[in-house]
């Protein structure tokens, strides 16, 4: 990488760190190719809705469908916010779902875990409406958001609860999820988690088997805000057990500038987008067709 595209990536990073870029990124998000849907209701009330992003023409059924959660610490966001993560799979040929859940303080622990398998069921059932594969479903999230990821991957209660099953998810692509995070280090996450007898069971790391569907766990190795040994103790207890897991962690990029890299206006700044389509492609099918790939060894990827 030359000095000036050093310079460019720590200018943005550091731009990053003090201004939001989702208003910009869905700016310049692609429109042309891709459909649409909003504020379909997957449940009861304003907060349990989502939106779909699918490529036009639409692939007869046969596209791979990833459902996306966002970040915002279990307590903000709005699925509008990442319209450029919608648009950038769904540009490459993937139609994607981004759910609102409620959140806290109207709701704690597991309320919004719920609410997120109710909308991954009801992907499930409509996918093939909007050119998507039911048996090729992906969940994918960012920070909070790859907590929840996980958590419905790996504690089969929220699927089933929602008459699905973990062999249902084709693979979890996570980026800077809070995996092993311990609730006691702040009052606020108590407040979300309940009392401490719940706090085993709200961590993704201590449901790992290894009937895990495949993980690609994606960190910034500058991430201040969920530390990237989240990502590497994650996948390190997913091989410890059996599991598919492979993690990768960007050197110099932080929390937002991960999830940021999604958008192809700054894709240079880590291969977030590509390693996911990579791991799209690589894990096709589900269930009993389910592809078991090997462990694969960490990655430490070039920040450009």
């Amino acid at each position: 990488m030359s000095w000036l595209h050093h310079a460019a990536v720590w200018l943005v990073v550091g731009l990053l760190h003090f201004f939001s870029p989702n208003a910009a990124l869905n700016v310049v998000a692609p429109r042309d190719g891709i459909a649409l849907t909003t504020a379909i209701a997957y449940g009861t009330g304003p907060r349990r809705t989502l939106d779909v992003y699918a490529p036009e023409p639409a692939g007869g059924g046969s596209a791979p469908v990833v459902v996306f959660f966002y970040g915002g610490g279990w307590e903000s966001g709005t699925k509008e916010m990442y319209r450029f993560v919608g648009a950038a799979l769904a540009a490459r040929g993937v139609v994607v779902v981004i759910p609102d859940t409620r959140l806290h303080p109207e709701v704690r622990f597991p309320t919004f875990v719920d609410d997120a398998a109710a909308a991954v069921a009801w992907v499930r059932q409509n996918a093939t409406r909007f050119g998507g594969d039911p048996h090729r479903l992906f969940l994918m999230g960012h920070s909070a958001g790859g907590h929840v990821a996980a958590l419905l991957a790996l504690d089969a209660s929220y699927l089933r609860a929602a008459g699905m099953s973990p062999d249902d998810v084709c693979g979890v692509i996570g980026l800077a999820g809070a995996y092993d995070f311990a609730p006691r280090q702040a009052a606020e996450f108590a407040a979300i988690f309940g009392p401490e007898a719940e706090w085993p069971r709200s961590r993704p790391i201590n449901h790992a088997t290894a009937s895990a569907p495949p993980m690609l766990l994606l960190a910034g190795g500058s991430d201040s805000t969920v530390e990237p040994g989240n990502t590497l103790r994650m996948v390190a207890r997913l091989r410890a057990v059996g599991a598919p897991a492979t993690d990768v962690v960007y050197p110099g990029i932080g929390h937002t500038a991960l999830i940021a890299a999604m958008s192809g206006t700054l894709e240079f700044l880590a291969a977030v987008r590509a390693e996911t389509l990579r791991f799209i492609a690589e894990h096709g099918a589900c269930g009993g067709a389910r592809m078991q790939a090997a462990p694969t060894s960490g990655a430490v990827a070039p920040a450009g």
